[in-house]
């Protein structure tokens, strides 16, 4: 166990990152289901046809707006969520490693920003809890996600949306943006599971994202170095290949879907609008649902990370009984 391994998110944002997340890939299948209906005939049916994945992702669009309500509830009703609401705005050392990595990357600076290097030194108390590049991954999902749930709702009825807008082109651009859109989240959360699930820190999961801060001790008697501790740590057997595996799964999907959101005819994209031709529809097929693959392994590993939190609990309770029974007290004692 390393300082990163410390938690730092509450029971509260462990919990919303877990709906969240399982909201967000049941959009996805069901989405995806509409707008490649020919390459993933196979999730249209498992969902109940075309009938049934409308449905569904209606559904979990209401979903959606729920969770983005009580969270904005929470932000501002909570001391805990006016923290959170701080913690993640930008401030000046956010700006300064910026530059400062810039200056890096171009050669101008000898290190990257202690803000920046959660994951190659310093001590978990060293450096803030979101670096700016998960500031700004944060800030990309919020937007994408507000701006998916308003054309969403303003495309709930396609007959009424044209009546709103007046014609049809007007009501038509509402649903590629939002279609479209939905393409470029996909290929970022893509990259976010691969990011996250595969780094060698944390493979083949990030158990901070779903064990709250208050069920994982600060310190650890292992653990008495000056930095975060990865370079004691050792790498799994298997992560070389799953890492290559997946990386380039992770590709194929990321290019495939951005390719048939382009070429293929379908949800959202009108037949007016399709440049037509394209990759083989072989390939294509192949390549798009090689992306559905990478987000059923993605909700996978975030269902394994919240077993892991089940298996942590029960491992807690079971030191408190025997810690518990040691001292004379009562073996059910909490």
């Amino acid at each position: 166990m390393t300082n990163l391994d410390h938690g730092k998110f509450t029971g509260m944002t462990t919990t919303f990152h877990t709906l969240l997340a399982l909201d967000v890939f049941i959009l996805f299948f069901s989405g995806y289901g509409m707008m490649f209906n020919d390459e993933l005939w196979w999730l249209v049916t498992l969902m109940g046809g075309n009938t049934g994945v409308t449905a569904v992702h209606r559904i979990a669009g209401l979903g959606l707006v729920a969770l983005i309500v009580f969270w904005m509830l929470m932000m501002l009703t909570t001391s805990t969520g006016r923290s959170n609401f701080r913690e993640i705005l930008m401030g000046p050392d956010d700006i300064a490693a910026m530059i400062q990595d810039i200056k890096f990357v171009l050669g101008m600076a000898d290190e990257r920003h202690s803000n920046a290097r959660q994951f190659a030194g310093y001590n978990s108390d060293e450096v803030p809890l979101l670096s700016y590049v998960g500031k700004g991954v944060v800030y990309i999902f919020s937007v994408e996600l507000l701006l998916l749930t308003i054309s969403g709702l303003l495309i709930w009825s396609k007959t009424g949306v044209m009546q709103y807008f007046a014609t049809k082109t007007a009501a038509m651009a509402f649903v590629v943006f939002h279609g479209l859109l939905g393409v470029i989240m996909l290929m970022g959360v893509m990259f976010h599971i691969f990011e996250h699930g595969f780094h060698p820190a944390f493979y083949p999961v990030e158990v901070k994202a779903f064990i709250p801060r208050k069920l994982i001790p600060e310190e650890h008697a292992d653990t008495d170095h000056d930095s975060t501790g990865i370079s004691q740590l050792g790498l799994a057997p298997s992560w070389g290949w799953a890492t290559n595996v997946m990386g380039v799964l992770t590709v194929i999907g990321i290019v495939s879907v951005l390719v048939g959101s382009i070429f293929d005819e379908g949800y959202p994209v009108p037949r007016e609008l399709v440049v037509g031709g394209g990759p083989t529809d072989l390939l294509l097929t192949v390549g798009i649902n090689i992306g559905i693959l990478v987000l059923f392994i993605g909700m996978a590993l975030q269902m394994y990370g919240n077993l892991l939190r089940v298996r942590w609990q029960k491992q807690l309770a079971e030191e408190a009984r025997t810690t518990a029974a040691t001292d004379g007290g009562q073996v059910n004692d909490h």
